[in-house]
């Protein structure tokens, strides 16, 4: 039996108090603890500690059980991705915890009595979500290391199945090493010097390696390259609008390949302003990298663009896949890019899309932070890494600069070489130098959370690459029916307005539900700040609780013009609160159309035919109201009879509009009936009627019939 720590959180990630199920006990750490002999000050989890996201957490306790001879796993969850805010919650458990449960077979007999590790240890630890700064944080809520079971020793530890598997990184580097013509004993001794480790405490064994190469060599890359392009024309066969190309080397083997669905074709058109582009994964089996183009709806939903595997990482390969793709989309360039930090892609960015503002994702540099500073600046680190993003998110370049220099100078970072290159591509990353570009709401750490979700989904259908590209159509078209299920609730339910301003109620009947709540929480905010009228058509606006400062406002009320100095409008398409406060305080109780962009709004390109898709979502849209509408009339008498008045009166409304027939003749349009009293037959109307035509009647006298 081994003792351990039990400590939790006193309040919850908003403040608030806690329920009793996130609330426990706070004890004392015995001296003879598990931990003072296994791990380091460093790796002993604590409750406020944080971490960039729930997959960053799960690898810190792994890292920590490891230490203390156990094994985790995730257990339970407060949320669920896509819905509302998401996973809120996450608890990560002992592999020992719970008790195992008897389950009935299809045939109804209990299966056999397998012998099971569980024996209800209460060691776990708990994360909650948190946003500071606009950026989302997983904090350590709750916490407890009492075993009721002995742990493993050292050299057991490495034997056990959660650690004897091969990481991502680790398969490169043997991938790398097996083509460089090394023995597996060489691999394994130039692992272990790589890693700082004893002889034989790699996380996994001789065999796992020798059967890894055998998965790589079970591979025919040259053959499933050629099955690719061939299931790929078979698409293009079955639909033209389907793109692809691809690239073939020297030695007749496919180099490069791009491919891009028909829907997302019509989706880049629409939500192609702002796009991210992610080379973060491989495909080791094939030692190809995987470049996935994503973007966000105007319901703020991911959607896909378009997929390239590229041989490798060259200016050559990327001006490649970048050319592919604006081919693809019609030679139309986004207005804004995403990457991860690679200096060959930035390059060819810079070639290949010369008008398109390049930037990184923020998402992409904080996760290195915890390897970067954590140490170097111990229980400083916190406090910097909080500084870190009240810089990133100041307006005026002006204000990064000279607040950069103070905060290299208070914590002495004049010689690190990561805050030199983070400096050195400050245009790239800072939002004050990135404000007055368009990115739909991507360069907040939120969306690539999901984005980043969305593309684990790619990497699960790595088998032969004819089937790859199927599965990946199965992801993007099971991601548009999600995406559909969550327009068709954002619909139904319904906008809750919090003020009788008629600017919130015009904003609501424009927007989408996501972009309206985005415009409500700068229009909530807009009461706390002052409007002062420094000259004509010029307004300063700052928080009521400052003295100085502010942002500046111009309005040019005769010609619907107005805009703001913190460029939240340019930046996100959402109009910021500093603008609401001067509209509300002159009496302007509309929006001018301009500042309501076609991009946010809840109808897009009404002009253009209605697609199958929109056409399958709006029948989707109408099943679900019936069904709520039978559902909420079947409680009393008085709803039932109201409704079934209301739907007669629609069905006899909808009866009598066209319907339109494959010949296109309308067979439904009512009989033609002439009104003129003196006649009153069918078949024709009074502008032809046949007794006008035969008493040859004068305009008078039509007149007075």
């Amino acid at each position: 039996m081994s003792e351990g720590t039990s400590l939790v959180m006193e309040s919850s990630e908003n403040g608030t108090d806690l329920s009793q199920d996130d609330i426990g006990s706070v004890e004392e750490i015995p001296e003879d603890t598990i931990l003072s002999r296994q791990t380091s000050v460093n790796l002993v989890p604590f409750i406020g500690q944080r971490f960039v996201s729930q997959d960053a957490a799960y690898e810190f306790y792994c890292s920590f059980a490891k230490q203390c001879g156990f094994s985790i796993r995730r257990h339970r969850t407060r949320g669920k991705d896509g819905v509302g805010r998401g996973v809120t919650r996450r608890d990560f458990t002992c592999h020992r915890g719970g008790y195992p449960q008897m389950k009935p077979s299809e045939d109804g007999k209990l299966q056999r009595n397998r012998k099971s590790s569980r024996c209800g240890c209460q060691a776990y630890m708990r994360i909650v979500k948190r946003a500071d700064f606009d950026v989302p944080e997983w904090r350590i809520t709750g916490f407890s290391n009492i075993h009721n079971h002995e742990l493993l020793k050292p050299n057991e530890v490495c034997l056990h199945p959660a650690y004897s598997s091969i990481s991502p990184d680790d398969k490169s580097r043997i991938c790398a090493f097996a083509k460089a013509g090394m023995s597996v004993r060489q691999m394994l001794r130039l692992l272990e010097l790589e890693k700082g480790v004893k002889l034989g405490c790699l996380p996994f064994t001789e065999i796992d390696v020798r059967n890894l190469l055998q998965s790589f060599r079970n591979v025919d890359r040259d053959s499933d390259a050629i099955d690719l392009i061939a299931m790929c024309k078979k698409l293009k066969d079955e639909n033209p609008n389907f793109k692809y190309d691809f690239r073939i080397d020297g030695h007749n083997r496919v180099e490069h390949i791009a491919w891009s669905y028909a829907s997302s074709v019509q989706l880049y058109e629409e939500f192609g302003d702002a796009v991210v582009f992610d080379t973060t994964h491989r495909l080791d089996a094939y030692d190809m990298l995987l470049g996935v183009w994503v973007g966000v709806d105007n319901h703020g939903i991911t959607c896909f663009f378009g997929c390239v595997l590229l041989r490798d990482e060259t200016l050559r390969s990327f001006c490649w896949a970048l050319k592919t793709f604006l081919g693809f989309m019609k030679g139309k360039a986004p207005q804004t890019i995403l990457t991860d930090q690679n200096v060959w892609l930035k390059d060819a960015i810079a070639i290949e899309m010369s008008a398109t503002k390049h930037a990184l994702c923020i998402w992409h540099i904080t996760v290195k932070f915890s390897d970067w500073f954590s140490v170097l600046l111990g229980s400083q680190y916190d406090d910097w890494k909080a500084e870190f993003f009240r810089l990133y998110s100041l307006e005026l370049v002006e204000d990064f600069e000279q607040e950069w220099r103070e905060m290299v100078d208070k914590y002495g970072l004049h010689e690190n070489k990561h805050i030199a290159s983070l400096y050195a591509l400050r245009t790239f990353w800072a939002l004050p130098f990135l404000r007055c570009y368009f990115f739909a709401g991507m360069m907040s750490a939120f969306q690539p959370e999901s984005i980043n979700a969305f593309v684990q989904q790619f990497l699960s259908a790595q088998s032969q690459l004819d089937h790859f590209i199927e599965r990946v159509a199965d992801i993007v078209d099971f991601n548009d029916e999600v995406g559909a299920k969550q327009k068709m609730q954002q619909k139904m339910n319904k906008v809750c307005l919090t003020t009788g301003s008629p600017i919130e109620s015009h904003a609501a009947a424009v927007l989408t539900p996501y972009a309206f709540n985005k415009f409500q929480e700068e229009f909530i905010s807009a009461p706390k700040y002052a409007s002062i009228l420094v000259d004509e058509g010029c307004f300063l606006v700052r928080h009521h609780t400052q003295v100085d400062g502010g942002s500046k406002v111009i309005w040019v009320p005769r010609q619907q013009l107005i805009s703001c100095s913190c460029h939240h409008f340019e930046f996100s398409g959402i109009i910021c609160r500093h603008v609401l406060r001067v509209l509300s305080t002159n009496n302007c109780f509309h929006i001018p159309d301009q500042y309501l962009p076609t991009r946010w709004r809840g109808v897009n390109s009404s002009s253009k035919a209605t697609t199958p898709r929109d056409h399958a979502e709006r029948i989707q849209l109408l099943e679900s109201m019936v069904s709520t509408v039978i559902a909420e009339s079947v409680e009393t008498e008085e709803r039932l009879d109201e409704a079934c008045e209301q739907i007669a009166m629609v069905l006899s409304h909808i009866k009598e509009l066209p319907r339109p027939t494959p010949n296109g003749v309308d067979s439904s349009r009512k009989q033609r009936h002439c009104s003129l009293s003196c006649c009153g037959q069918f078949e024709h109307d009074s502008s032809d009627c046949p007794i006008i035509e035969g008493d040859n009647l004068n305009g008078d006298a039509l007149g007075f019939l």
